[in-house]
């Protein structure tokens, strides 16, 4: 790991601990550039660490230190992400799919984290999560299934992840999928269409169209 420190970061409030970690994409030209920007005291955004496409890993900000990555938002009906949370930027551009060598660094570090602060699996989630409409990263074409077949990520229901939830049977009442969105973590302020794309980017991003049953046995909770 390369420490590469950034000046973008302060105390974390109320005396709050990291509670989750959110996941990034840069989706900049380079980790080089990424880097850069992350460590621009004009631009004041930072995240804790910063992993390249080809594995490599920088730290910016100490992880009991609060970073600047993850903006507005809300999960689980927590606000201050930032005061509860551990970013990671992932470089990529949000158009290709992540290398084998970045997420093999990733694997790696998830459990120290997740270790040292006691986060649960349930609490690893994308930008997109807590910020839905607002952001998009990590995106489409990033692996969750792969992080959660190692207890590195909340795992999906029977309809994400390539399931059809064809086997499941349940109605089609947006109402009910947002009680059950949120009792999976999704709580930020979000219209139908809005939270059903959020959704969709993080238990199954080729969905499309109005909501499906697939939609609804997608996420962990959707008894």
């Amino acid at each position: 790991m390369l420490w590469h420190p950034s000046p973008n970061f302060g105390p974390r409030r109320d005396g709050l601990t990291p509670q989750l970690i959110v996941l990034h994409y840069t989706a900049m030209t380079s980790a080089a550039a990424a880097l850069e920007r992350l460590c621009d005291p004009g631009v004041e955004v930072s995240a804790h660490y910063l992993i390249g496409g080809d594995g490599t890993l920088w730290q910016m900000v100490h992880e009991d230190m609060r970073a600047w990555h993850a903006g507005a938002g809300e999960w689980a009906g927590l606000s201050d992400i930032n005061s509860r949370s551990v970013g990671i930027e992932l470089d990529n551009r949000g158009t290709h799919p992540f290398g084998a060598p970045q997420m093999r660094t990733l694997e790696r570090l998830l459990p120290r984290i997740m270790s040292r602060w006691g986060i649960a699996a349930s609490g690893v989630i994308g930008h997109s999560d807590m910020a839905p409409g607002r952001k998009c990263d990590p995106g489409p074409r990033f692996d969750w299934a792969r992080l959660a077949r190692q207890g590195l990520a909340c795992g999906a229901g029977a309809g994400g992840y390539g399931g059809s939830g064809s086997g499941v049977s349940v109605a089609l009442d947006m109402g009910q999928f947002r009680a059950n969105a949120r009792r999976a973590g999704f709580s930020a302020p979000a219209c139908d269409a809005v939270l059903l794309d959020a959704v969709r980017l993080r238990f199954r991003p080729w969905g499309q169209g109005p909501l499906t049953g697939a939609d609804m046995a997608a996420l962990p909770d959707h008894s």
